[in-house]
């Protein structure tokens, strides 16, 4: 593999992610001075800024440098730290990037009202593109986000959760932006409709092995690495990948326990739920899957030409299925 880093991928666009971060700063600005505290706090360390990434590769990979995709690799990040601080707030986090989150550093209010706020402002930088199908495949992907959101919500606490029922919740809550930040990129290059279907679907699926890895992580990760404390998804009562294929192995007495445990949300009972899961074969079924999918994400990369973007992209997928944070 030719990229054997996230480092070396982002290398390959320094330019371009220097300048997204440039706009983004520039953008992160208001007159009320509480919003441009929580703004910089919940972004101004950095973070993966996954994301804007696989838009500036892909445009990269359409052969498109105008301008337009570091306006849009700013307002897809804005769109996911806005996700980021609703979430925060629903899911009563108290960690995210290794920090105290933003509703415990300052508010449940402030950081709800500012993450309005960086949906508006992401909303003003699309319509700076003038082009009108990338406004729509972000005007539909902030939607169904939305959605995935409330479908997550449902099922809570919920232990008869099946596989069909979290796919489509990660589709809807994290492959959807993954698949809308690659798409538009090829909207702004006007290719032609295989292509931006390619595109979208290397998205789709890139962010379902992502959004997979990131629930395995939740058992098995190291929480200073991760940036996050282990057991927030059982806390939350997500029934999430590990968790349901655990309860189709276990005797009915230790799946009975989990089924409890998923309802009731304990998390301090998270070293019991990792005994349990060592019991099955659970958590490698899980990494096995986000593996496949992540495969089957470069796959859809096959019909474009080969270069460094191509590339790029494709360890990309292989990366977010084979990390430990």
């Amino acid at each position: 593999m030719k990229y054997a880093s996230l480092l070396e991928i982002q290398a390959l666009v320094q330019p371009q992610m220097q300048a997204t971060e440039t706009l983004m700063q520039k953008e992160m600005t208001s007159e009320v001075q509480l919003a441009n505290l929580v703004m910089q706090y919940a972004l101004g360390n950095g973070g993966k800024r996954f994301r804007p990434l696989l838009t500036l590769l892909s445009a990269g990979l359409c052969n498109y440098a105008a301008g337009h995709e570091i306006t849009a690799a700013a307002f897809i990040e804005f769109i996911h730290n806005a996700t980021l601080l609703h979430d925060d707030v629903v899911d009563e986090s108290d960690m995210r990037r290794g920090q105290p989150t933003a509703n415990i550093a300052f508010s449940n209010a402030a950081s709800v009202l500012v993450g309005d706020f960086l949906y508006t402002r992401a909303f003003q930088l699309m319509v700076r593109t003038h082009n009108t199908a990338v406004i729509e495949t972000m005007a539909q992907a902030t939607n169904l986000i939305a959605a995935g959101e409330v479908m997550q919500l449902s099922n809570m606490h919920d232990p008869d959760v099946d596989e069909a029922r979290y796919y489509r919740v990660i589709e809807l809550k994290t492959a959807v932006l993954f698949s809308a930040a690659c798409k538009i990129a090829a909207q702004l290059a006007e290719q032609k409709a295989e292509n931006i279907h390619a595109l979208a679907e290397y998205g789709r699926r890139l962010g379902m092995a992502f959004q997979m890895m990131d629930d395995v992580l939740d058992y098995m990760g190291d929480a200073q690495i991760i940036g996050k404390s282990l057991g927030d998804d059982l806390a939350e009562g997500k029934p999430t990948m590990p968790l349901i294929r655990a309860q189709q192995q276990l005797s009915p007495p230790e799946r009975a326990r989990l089924r409890a445990i998923i309802e009731a949300g304990e998390r301090e009972a998270i070293d019991e739920v990792i005994a349990l899961l060592h019991k099955t074969d659970a958590l490698e079924y899980s990494r096995i899957k986000a593996e496949e999918m992540a495969q089957s994400a470069g796959d859809c990369l096959n019909i474009f030409p080969d270069n460094d973007y191509k590339e790029a992209l494709k360890a990309v997928a292989y990366l977010a299925a084979h990390r430990n944070a």
